[in-house]
């Protein structure tokens, strides 16, 4: 009883910032909404909703996301990373393992040549790398170093070690800690994994086709023309508005054959999923597979137009989703 009284009490270390990695390790599991409600309130300025009972056992109270009270794009998101991750899910977050499943729905031809698989950074021959590359961790997002020239790079000793404790980093962290509770991200073997660096011009980033689908129907669809440049297309491929409220200069451009194909192998793509976004690469007029994001922005984008934000939520199905 005693034991009881005091944790009713006992000081809200989640009120406190900042939440460093060693707090986030040991978080047990039942504290993830309470955070996530705290962190999404800072990184959205929306309100998480909530279900709150006392368990007598503990002597603690318990919370859920309170499913019935969700309307918004990202409050929907927050509710798929912490009860809506399966073990497929997982596998296709994991940048090696993804490659299984694309080339059985869709065929090899699509993926991205792959250079090296390795453990360590140690396990790197970069004897038999090309000139330009890319080296990436398949257990996060962004964790990554491109290397334009291999000669320079291997030159620079205080590069190549930045690059080795990052990496090594990275591979030995739990990425979905940093980003609000990705569990997608949990579980994943990590592995470091080298591509060709795929760009015509090798300074900038070449054009990209983000394909978002809700309950395996296209709805939403971005091509990226470049850095500062884009053509949004709804479900039928005609342009239309901007929801999300991005940032670069919208273009009206007609969809053209490779924005056409990505819209129909991402129905592939997505058959298992109610919601999923897949990401390609333009190359050489070639599309290639980039990646699937089923968290995007890990659910705080920070909408312009709340109305926007209500229209995208409608659109997440969450049924058959437990909050357990």
């Amino acid at each position: 009883m005693i034991k009881n009284i005091l944790n009713f009490f006992r000081k809200d270390k989640i009120a406190n910032l900042p939440w460093d990695y060693d707090f986030l390790v040991n978080l047990e599991k039942s504290e993830y909404p309470r955070y996530l409600s705290k962190l999404f309130k800072i990184r959205t300025g929306e309100k998480l909703p909530l279900l709150k009972e006392w368990c007598f056992k503990s002597g603690e109270w318990s919370y859920k996301i309170d499913k019935k009270k969700l309307k918004t794009f990202n409050q929907k998101i927050q509710y798929i990373k912490l009860y809506g991750i399966t073990d497929l899910m997982r596998d296709c977050t994991d940048k090696v393992k993804v490659r299984d499943f694309v080339r059985d729905y869709i065929g090899d031809k699509y993926l991205k040549p792959v250079l090296q698989i390795c453990n360590s950074f140690e396990e790197i021959n970069f004897d038999k790398l090309p000139d330009s590359f890319v080296i990436k961790c398949n257990n996060g997002c962004k964790r990554h170093y491109i290397i334009k020239n291999k000669g320079e790079y291997l030159k620079n000793k205080r590069l190549v070690d930045i690059t080795r404790r990052n990496i090594t980093g990275w591979i030995e962290q739990d990425y979905s800690l940093w980003n609000g509770f990705e569990l997608n991200y949990r579980g994943i073997e990590p592995k470091i994994l080298i591509e060709p660096l795929m760009r015509n011009d090798i300074d900038l980033l070449g054009s990209e086709i983000q394909v978002y689908l809700f309950n395996n129907k296209p709805e939403f669809i971005i091509k990226l023309h470049n850095e500062n440049q884009i053509t949004i297309y709804d479900g039928n491929l005609n342009i239309t508005e901007d929801l999300f409220g991005f940032k670069e200069e919208k273009i009206k451009i007609s969809a053209d054959e490779l924005t056409k194909q990505a819209f129909d192998l991402s129905k592939e793509l997505a058959k298992e999923f109610n919601f999923v976004r897949v990401d390609w690469l333009i190359y050489n007029n070639r599309l290639y597979f980039g990646e699937l994001t089923f968290t995007p922005f890990s659910g705080f984008f920070k909408f312009k137009n709340r109305e926007n934000n209500l229209k995208l939520g409608k659109m997440i199905n969450l049924k058959g989703i437990k909050n357990e």
